[in-house]
């Protein structure tokens, strides 16, 4: 397994890191996160239909998602920069995870990758993929601030 790289938010998914230096804290928050309402409907999925989520339990699995998109994105780029491609797949996502010690998660998603690559998305999921796209341009493409 390759060694992990460094989270690119300055690290951890808690709210309480406190002054966030990195270049994506010039981002409005709405445009890093996954909105919260689709990470609350998939937290109660997972629970029976009396349990109850504290908001500060749907912010906090909110900000560790998109980390984790980050995570495994960042280690994808650098595969595909390494190959001189500018487009990163499915199948450089499913790498990324097998290198960083994710394989329980591949094969699931190697099966949800050809349902989505055999068929259209609907309209409705649009919008949630043009927001995963802009968090994902926000990392691969971060702010340069010249050194001083």
């Amino acid at each position: 397994m390759a060694d992990a790289p460094a989270s690119p938010g300055g690290g951890g998914c808690g709210h309480e890191s406190g002054g966030d230096q990195s270049p994506r804290s010039s981002v409005r928050e709405q445009d890093r996160f996954l909105p919260i309402a689709n990470i609350s409907r998939i937290m109660k999925k997972a629970l029976p239909a009396n349990a109850k989520i504290a908001k500060d339990a749907k912010e906090t699995v909110q900000e560790c998602v998109s980390e984790f998109i980050s995570f495994i994105t960042s280690e994808a780029s650098d595969k595909c920069q390494r190959e001189k491609r500018k487009t990163i797949n499915g199948d450089d996502l499913l790498w990324a995870m097998a290198t960083l010690g994710f394989e329980d998660y591949i094969e699931p998603l190697k099966l949800y990758l050809h349902k989505v690559t055999i068929r259209c998305l609907p309209k409705v999921e649009t919008a949630l993929l043009n927001r995963i796209q802009l968090v994902l341009m926000v990392e691969l493409n971060p702010v340069q601030y010249p050194k001083g």
